[in-house]
């Protein structure tokens, strides 16, 4: 019985279907099953064959936009239960993301952050437009181990590099590993403002992310 819900929450994302996975998830917690248990065993699956489809060029960005919806929407029903019950989703590491300052594009960093807290990071999205003290403040704030930087303008990727000298300069580096994304950013700039990383999509994303905290 167990097994065909958990099914049931796989194919819910997989389906890009938020309300199925809202449904899925309180017949679950009916059932008796334990949120975590859900998640990981149901939901996650289902993020994980979307992902694998993406990479493999079988599933494109709505796909892969209405799986992080429909994983959002499963989570919002479970998260309470497993406040109540004291439970919690043993959590990879802190990332705060942010768009750079002078730059409003929106959507790419949603993705990741979508992404990255289906894969069990936890996220603080800063939003668009940000400067590099906010992003530090919030870094110091949480103690987290990843920022992740979107720029989608040759303009404004020059911020990403004024966050990372910023990061320097209050002795933060050593401590933060810095992702960078954005449609302008290459390798060659990664190497030239010593990211430790980048992705071109936001399955990319994760994979980076987790290596970056020492996760294969």
């Amino acid at each position: 019985m167990n097994q065909e819900l958990f099914n049931q929450m796989s194919q819910s994302i997989v389906d890009g279907n938020p309300k199925a996975a809202a449904v899925v998830a309180q017949a679950a917690l009916d059932a008796g099953i334990n949120p975590l248990e859900a998640i990981t065993k149901g939901f996650v699956i289902g993020v994980d064959r979307v992902g694998a489809a993406f990479t493999n060029g079988d599933a494109f960005l709505p796909e892969l936009v209405m799986a992080g919806e429909s994983m959002k929407a499963a989570v919002a029903v479970l998260e309470p239960e497993m406040r109540r019950s004291g439970t919690e989703r043993k959590t990879l590491g802190r990332v705060v993301l942010a768009t750079v300052e002078g730059d409003i594009h929106e959507i790419g960093k949603s993705l990741v952050g979508t992404m990255l807290s289906a894969a069990g990071f936890e996220v603080f999205d800063l939003g668009v437009n940000v400067p590099a003290e906010k992003i530090l403040l919030k870094i110091r704030e949480v103690n987290a181990s990843i920022v992740g930087l979107s720029a989608l303008l040759t303009t404004t990727m020059v911020r990403q590099r004024e966050v990372i000298d910023a990061l320097e300069k209050e002795d933060l580096r050593a401590s933060v590993k810095v992702m960078v994304g954005g449609a302008p950013v290459t390798r060659e700039w990664v190497a030239q403002i010593r990211a430790d990383g980048y992705s071109e999509d936001a399955i990319g994303a994760v994979v980076v992310a987790k290596q970056l905290v020492g996760i294969s």
